[in-house]
């Protein structure tokens, strides 16, 4: 078989299983949200996926209700088109926890097991993130976006956008099972170790 059949064989009982193992967690994660702030439990946002089509992305609620509208008080921090505030003052107390262990991205294991995502590829952006070089942009179109990929494991640590494609690409050109299987170790040791990012 094919790596890309492959890839999506074990992305579906992957993804399964972690439902699976995680769903009591989940749903004492979306208790705590409830009870924290005003809002829904979830998060969810237009991505880019493979081939440019758009999918609406999953994650548990890290933020307050309005968080959108004071966005346009704050300053980004981060070089590029992404928008990212290491102390970001719109981020809940439980919020704060849920970055802080990842637990925030579990939903998007449903959008692994639908097919719209992968366990690992680069990470899913906006169109509007991605204006610059089309090159890049066909690059990383070019396979299904994913909950974690190397960018999270190698380069968290950077605020340079510019570091962040340049993992895409690296990602892209050099992508196996052996690499995928690598990444995934490493997004644990990343999240034990409670890895920041910018």
């Amino acid at each position: 078989m094919g790596y890309v059949l492959i890839k999506r064989i074990f992305d579906i009982i992957g993804s399964l299983l972690l439902l699976i193992i995680f769903s009591p967690y989940m749903l004492i994660v979306a208790a705590l949200i409830v009870i924290d702030t005003e809002g829904g439990v979830f998060f969810s946002h237009r991505r880019c996926g493979r081939g440019g089509v758009d999918f609406t992305m999953y994650k548990f609620r890290t933020m307050v209700k309005d968080a959108e509208n004071i966005k346009d008080e704050l300053a980004n921090e981060v070089e590029g088109p992404v928008f990212k505030v290491k102390n970001d003052p719109r981020i809940t107390r439980v919020g704060r926890f849920l970055r802080k262990w990842s637990i925030d991205e579990f939903p998007q294991l449903l959008n692994v097991l639908r097919g719209e995502m992968s366990l690992v590829g680069p990470r899913p952006l906006e169109d509007k993130e991605m204006a610059g070089d089309d090159n890049w942009k066909s690059i990383r179109l070019s396979i299904k976006p994913g909950l974690t990929g190397l960018w999270q494991v190698m380069g968290r640590d950077t605020c340079k956008f510019t570091d962040w494609i340049n993992y895409d690409i690296e990602y892209v050109k050099n992508q196996s099972l052996l690499l995928d299987l690598k990444i995934l170790m490493l997004t644990i040791g990343a999240v034990l170790r409670r890895k920041g990012s910018c």
